[in-house]
């Protein structure tokens, strides 16, 4: 790692992007889940 480098704020960023990571594929999955619901009822 570079010198000066903060290894707390390099963890916060690490758990920043993961929880960002995690919620789109929470909401990706619900909206696909949603559609498929949708496309099952009209038939």
């Amino acid at each position: 790692m570079a010198a000066g480098v903060d290894p707390v704020l390099v963890g916060f960023v690490v758990v920043m992007l993961a929880l960002v990571f995690g919620l789109y594929l929470f909401v990706r999955r619900t909206l696909l889940s949603l559609r498929e619901g949708y496309d099952q009822g009209r038939r």
